[in-house]
């Protein structure tokens, strides 16, 4: 059964058709560890994918792939990579559902255009950092 619901891939493709370059999703999943979570998160990014031909998805397991993962700084499962011409960071863990779904979306057309969206201020004001930042968002399911 679908998770998407026809009236939100409507609203996505609305969405994605402000991406401007390919994006590979890349997922994390492991049966041993978080089977159903990793089934549903895998079944979301992939139909998440259907909606642009822009949008790639790659399946790896941390425990087989494991410097693929340490590369990408992933050791839990599920967890999404959504990268652009370059891996910008963006990992999401867990199922990017619910109110975290927007922000999926968001990620994604963000990284296919390979430009900051960014006031000139606060681009600025970024610069003036002395190293890089870690952000971390937590959410819990409603």
């Amino acid at each position: 059964m679908p998770i998407l619901q026809p009236r939100d891939e409507d609203a996505v493709r609305q969405e994605f058709q402000r991406i401007a370059g390919p994006v590979k999703l890349v997922v994390f999943s492991q049966e041993l560890v978080a089977p159903d979570l990793c089934r549903q998160n895998e079944q979301l990014i992939r139909e998440v994918a259907a909606l642009s031909d822009q949008i790639s998805v790659e399946v790896l397991n941390p425990a087989v792939d494991r410097e693929r993962a340490a590369a990408y700084g992933v050791d839990e499962v599920p967890a999404t990579v959504v990268e652009g011409a370059r891996d910008y960071g963006l990992r999401f863990l867990g199922i990017p559902a619910g109110y975290e779904f927007s922000n999926l979306v968001d990620s994604i057309i963000a990284v296919s255009s390979g430009e900051a969206m960014l006031a000139d201020a606060t681009k600025a004001s970024l610069a003036t950092l002395a190293g890089d930042v870690e952000i971390k968002v937590f959410s819990t399911p409603t």
